[in-house]
């Protein structure tokens, strides 16, 4: 298990330092900002909708390590996905970082966002990691108030 975990760290800290899709969008259908007061995380996430298919999506901001990966590989994994696909992802991981999701058919369904699984261990971290998701759901249904883990 230590290999695998060494494995999910080198995917957080990689993504952290070369974050993928972190730009503003011009063209964007929707944007929104997540806030954590706790560790002062902020976010913007644009989102371009195509019909149901999340055409692009991106990201601005600044936070730990874990929430600017957390937004990047979700940026990288939702990028052409339907609206119900994502929904899915966004309740996988978000039963991954609370401690919900652990077996290994679950794991392998995540691909790189099991990295965050290590995150349950770690309570004011959950919402670190979650925070780019939680924008994102709201951007997806339309909110247009920023939104906070609080």
């Amino acid at each position: 298990m230590s290999a695998l975990r060494d494995l999910y760290q080198q995917v957080i800290l990689d993504h952290n330092r070369n974050p993928k899709n972190f730009r503003v969008m011009q063209n964007a259908t929707g944007s929104i900002e997540g806030y954590n007061p706790l560790c002062g995380d902020h976010y913007t996430i644009y989102v371009r909708m195509d019909g149901d298919v999340i055409a692009d999506i991106s990201f601005t901001g600044a936070g730990c390590a874990i929430s600017k990966a957390s937004a990047s590989v979700m940026s990288s994994m939702l990028k052409g996905k339907t609206l119900g696909d994502a929904e899915g992802m966004f309740r996988d991981f978000r039963g991954l970082v609370t401690g919900a999701l652990a077996s290994e058919e679950e794991m392998e369904r995540l691909g790189k966002l099991a990295a965050f699984a290590g995150v349950s261990e770690f309570p004011a971290r959950v919402k670190c990691a979650s925070l780019p998701w939680h924008t994102l759901h709201a951007a997806l249904d339309g909110t247009s108030h920023a939104i906070s883990t609080e």
